[in-house]
């Protein structure tokens, strides 16, 4: 059976396809290898730390296994064992330079076990587990991860605590040894000053200080070394969405830009983005903790996605890092499954609305029709157009203003966010302003003239296709009356026809369906206790919240998928989603954070750098 890819007809693709995406099973070498590696690592460490465990019989079954140097002191085992469990890490993600170093570390520890302890199985064992290694060489290709100079800063955090923990127990590991009774105080300044090869206050007997201060000072030594090493390695920044890339993602949307309304949100310039052979479809994609993530469908020509997804998952095995597709449709959904035998779990829906439809007329309207009349006898006007309509001046002023209405100092938006207003290239984008101007001609209510006029609020929607627009982003000034987005947003869809605009969408509700089947006569235990909750995170996510505000509207409901390889990555999918939204941030506190100079705009580049788009002020409201 034939299939067309990148709109070529041929019977041999198929097979390919199916052989390079879906592929066997994952090996289980590096897998186990890795395992081992830990255990050993483990052992390595407990040998170093506690003496009874180096004359019990669980060390006499150690001292055969791969890496472990039994007979050298403890401050050598520590170091081993600390090493052992960062290499095996890589081991498992089949990283090149983890497979490097264990190939060099095996040798030697080879050697030692036959120089130091004369053990021939112990030598036999690393050389035999080398052979494995080897035999197995072509499963430990993935690339290194994007790095940055902050790693260096991360690993000396974490390897500080790390080694300060385990100084405490090194410490604490000979109560017999001991002289007096220190205390935690004491313990604590003896690792802290060991660490950096000082003698501490606590004093031992047989000896037993010059195990604790080699092994403390063996600790801070490979603390220090790891974070210079990262600290002097060159950079290997995440990519990145070129000029280039750009240009041809803009030419694809302009051609097949309608068939998904989340297809604009690929222009952000914190993605990077692979095509198809034939250039006629494209993925974008994140990386986040490890996690590829994809946003949306594919962009461009239907028929060419098999090849942009080829290359996705190319990228991804490559790496070693796991593949994730969050929020793209059914369609999108079934092409991704089909081609690469990954997954699909629903998980939400998203609210579109049909401009010819749409009516404030109707008891269902009723609320949203008298919110928004109570807004406009207060006084409030609004003005809807294009981006480009706006002069110089006034796009200044709404930058401005909704840098000033963020609601929260980390930058949100990934999947349904574009993160700027009126970049180069997006004068066809949609942005309704509301505005109080007092009767007697002063800005804002108190009569005073405000650091923005009389503009109070503001939304922007994207182009999607020639005849529709999605929601970006929502913000409006904290003094001005609730109702804001109700305003705005039928503001929106009342002049979305003179902008020849026939369909709109509005927002993404995650688990749309479970909230309203949970609250209906009838639900079952499992899907009330789902639902409940789903209302305890909604008090730190707006997960009810932001479906009510959707359903206000009576849009109609599109579901939105999340694709995945393996159930057991879901909880690392979720993090890194979580992560890329701007819900969960890594980075430093904003006090410590580094500054950046302003740039000068590039042609088809941003001009604002990314906010938290699409954040709806929904409790306000």
């Amino acid at each position: 059976m034939s299939v067309t890819v990148d709109g070529d007809k041929t019977s041999s693709v198929p097979v390919r396809v199916r052989r390079v995406l879906r592929g066997p099973a994952p090996e289980r070498v590096p897998a186990l290898i890795g395992t081992a590696v830990t255990l050993v690592g483990l052992l390595d460490i407990a040998a170093g730390v506690f003496p009874r465990f180096r004359a019990s019989r669980v060390h006499a079954l150690a001292e055969v296994l791969p890496g472990t140097l039994g007979p050298l002191s403890a401050a050598v085992s520590l170091c081993a064992g600390v090493l052992l469990l960062v290499v095996a890490h890589g081991l498992k993600r089949h990283k090149r330079r983890a497979w490097r170093a264990v190939v060099l570390l095996l040798p030697l520890g080879a050697v030692a076990q036959f120089v130091w302890r004369h053990s021939v199985l112990g030598s036999l064992l690393s050389l035999g587990l080398l052979a494995l290694l080897l035999r197995h060489r072509d499963q430990f290709a993935a690339l290194p991860d994007p790095r940055s100079r902050w790693r260096a800063l991360a690993n000396f955090v974490v390897m500080g605590a790390g080694s300060l923990a385990l100084g405490l127990v090194v410490v604490s590991a000979h109560p017999r040894r001991v002289v007096g009774d220190p205390s935690l105080t004491d313990r604590l300044e003896h690792v802290l000053l060991g660490l950096v090869g000082v003698e501490g206050p606590v004093a031992y007997t047989h000896g037993v200080d010059w195990t604790v201060g080699y092994s403390l000072g063996a600790l801070g030594t490979l603390t220090a070394l790891t974070t210079l090493y990262l600290a002097l390695r060159p950079e290997h920044p995440a990519a990145r969405l070129t000029d280039e890339d750009e240009v041809r993602l803009r030419a694809l949307l302009d051609r097949h830009g309608g068939r998904d309304s989340l297809g604009h949100f690929a222009l952000r310039h914190d993605k990077g983005v692979v095509f198809s052979p034939s250039g006629k479809a494209a993925v974008c994609y994140r990386v986040v903790s490890g996690v590829m993530l994809a946003s949306g469908d594919p962009i461009g020509d239907v028929e060419a996605w098999p090849g942009a997804i080829e290359r996705f998952m190319d990228e991804a095995r490559a790496h070693s890092w796991t593949p994730a597709v969050m929020g793209c449709s059914e369609t999108g959904g079934q092409v991704w499954t089909r081609e690469t035998g990954l997954d699909a779990l629903e998980l939400g829906d998203e609210a579109v609305i049909d401009v010819d439809a749409f009516s404030l007329s109707g008891r269902a309207m009723r609320n949203v029709r008298q919110m928004v009349k109570r807004i406009e006898r207060n006084g409030y006007t609004t003005r809807v157009r294009r981006v480009r309509d706006l002069d110089d001046e006034e796009l200044d002023l709404v930058r401005r203003a909704a840098a000033d209405w963020r609601g929260t100092d980390t930058e949100r938006g990934f999947s349904m966010a574009l993160g700027r207003i009126g970049a180069p290239g997006d004068g066809d984008a949609v942005i309704a302003t509301a505005h109080l101007t007092d009767p007697d001609g002063s800005d804002g209510p108190d009569g005073s003239d405000g650091p923005y006029g009389d503009l109070k609020a503001m939304i922007h929607f994207v182009p999607w296709g020639p005849d529709g627009m999605s929601l970006e982003l929502m913000r409006r000034d904290r003094s001005a009356d609730p109702g804001m987005n109700e305003l705005l947003i039928v503001a929106a869809l009342q002049a979305a026809p003179t902008l020849d605009i026939r369909r709109v969408s509005l927002n993404f509700a995650m688990f749309r369906s479970t909230l309203a089947r949970g609250e209906r006569i009838g639900a079952g235990p499992v899907l009330r206790l789902w639902r409940g909750l789903l209302l305890f995170l909604s008090r730190w996510f707006q997960i009810e919240s932001l479906y009510k505000f959707n359903a206000k509207f009576q849009p109609r409901w599109e579901p939105r998928f999340v694709v995945y390889r393996t159930g057991r990555d879901l909880p690392r999918i979720g993090l890194a989603a979580m992560q890329a939204e701007g819900f969960l941030s890594l980075a430093l506190p904003r006090p410590f954070a580094r500054r950046r100079p302003a740039r000068t705009p590039r042609p088809c580049a941003h001009v604002v750098p990314p906010r938290n788009s699409r954040e709806h002020e929904v409790s306000a409201a």
